[in-house]
């Protein structure tokens, strides 16, 4: 038997597997899968110390794929309260996506000329580090954010959270207290959205005659050209092409009107979202990138049954490199404790007998260790101390914010380890692997 017949009965079984699985945005009977990285606990639940001899429960991390409208997705395995209410994700520990942040709210506020007199809405506010940059420019925000721990931190920047779950319900009653949107944020919200048709209605509702939205996640085609399997956890239910987002907004009686791609999380973009009898026009934007994505075939089948071989292979390639150099008796730490993280190192098998520990800026997640793999997570002060010869950059898209944090590297002779989207050495001194 071929390798090629062998993955045709593989994806026999799994669309016989998933007969009674349903498309969360239209609804058609999911038959395909796009990518199945094995069993995973919830990337965002590291453990105390009192728990690291406890119990873990692991979930399928199956991405399905729908041949109707396009939308990957994962099934609910994790309700969204388990996840969300209280989280270790604090948007502020990255520098660079503060800049981010602090750009878009300057751009945005000129473009759509944002006084005192509107109001700015984000979804999934965090922990304040977008709305905060409004302040400055005389611009009145509202933050909705479910995780009552981050939301309190954004409460003491004096930016203004309600701690709750947005959808229909919710954006009724701001309406109804007179506190409809000019626009309406949402940055790598929607993927964590299991009920999509219910937050866009909220969404449309909460939303002026003539206001705009705008709508920031990652962008499945770069996550595809660019094998990057680790963006993949139970918290992120969705994955969205334009062409995915099209369909999602015209169910809700809204229209994109332009399109920009962002660098940002390994390639991103963002929507820019109106009704469909507003005013606003649509950019020559949204009809390129349409195109471009169907010519790269976003509205095939096959595009996306090929990921997971590449998948697999970039796994084999990180391992082989990792096996090499602990039989060269080298030392190898983590950098970052991200979602992202823990989805390489549990559908890599990345134990401790490859990293000693990792390190992360997040002074929630000291003590504590990776869900899975279990792994030691230590103040970013103990790479100094250990000096090892090698440094796993977990957070792949930043890695040159990393670098440039640890510069006194190049002194000990460390060499950075980006694994994504296949493996490269990185030495501080100048040399490339």
């Amino acid at each position: 038997m071929t390798l090629h017949s062998v993955r045709e009965l593989e994806l026999q079984d799994n669309s016989n597997s998933l007969e009674s699985a349903s498309c969360r945005l239209c609804g058609t009977t999911l038959r395909h899968t796009m990518v199945d990285l094995g069993m995973s606990p919830p990337c965002e639940s590291f453990l105390p110390p009192h728990l690291v001899d406890a119990a873990e429960t692991y979930f399928p991390l199956r991405v399905m794929i729908c041949d109707c409208c396009w939308l990957a997705q994962l099934r609910e395995y994790v309700n969204p309260q388990e996840i969300f209410t209280e989280y270790a994700y604090f948007s502020s520990y990255s520098t660079s996506w503060v800049d981010h942040a602090q750009r878009y709210a300057m751009m945005i506020s000129e473009r759509l000329n944002l006084s005192g007199e509107h109001l700015v809405v984000e979804l999934a506010s965090n922990d304040g580090y977008l709305l905060q940059h409004f302040s400055p420019l005389g611009v009145p925000v509202l933050g909705v954010e479910p995780a009552a721990n981050v939301a309190a931190v954004a409460e003491e920047r004096g930016v203004p959270t309600l701690v709750e779950f947005f959808g229909a319900n919710l954006a009724h009653r701001l309406v109804a207290e007179g506190r409809a949107a000019d626009l309406v944020i949402g940055n790598n919200v929607l993927a964590q959205v299991p009920d999509l048709n219910d937050f866009v209605a909220g969404v449309s509702i909460l939303l002026k005659p003539e206001g705009v939205v705008t709508l920031e996640f990652p962008h499945i085609a770069r996550l595809m050209s660019e094998n990057q399997f680790d963006t993949i956890y139970h918290e992120h239910y969705s994955y969205f092409s334009l062409l995915t987002i099209e369909t999602l907004a015209a169910r809700h009686g809204m229209r994109v009107i332009d399109v920009e791609e962002l660098p940002t999380h390994g390639g991103s973009l963002r929507v820019y979202l109106a009704h469909d009898d507003s005013q606003w026009k649509t950019s020559v934007a949204v009809t390129e990138l349409r195109n471009r994505e169907r010519a790269e075939g976003l509205d095939n089948i096959s595009t996306y049954l090929a990921f997971d071989q590449r998948a697999r292979q970039t796994k084999r390639k990180l391992l082989s490199f990792l096996i090499k150099a602990k039989d060269e008796g080298k030392t190898i730490c983590g950098y970052g404790a991200p979602g992202k993280g823990n989805t390489l190192l549990n559908y890599c098998g990345i134990g401790r007998d490859f990293l000693d520990f990792t390190v992360d800026r997040n002074p929630y997640k000291h003590g504590r260790c990776t869900p899975g793999m279990r792994i030691p997570i230590r103040p970013v002060a103990a790479i100094e101390a250990v000096k090892p010869d090698y440094i796993l950059i977990l957070p792949w898209n930043l890695r040159e914010e990393i670098i440039a944090q640890l510069e006194d590297a190049a002194e000990w002779g460390t060499k950075f380890v980006v694994p994504i989207p296949s493996v490269e050495i990185i030495d501080p001194r100048g040399d490339t692997q």
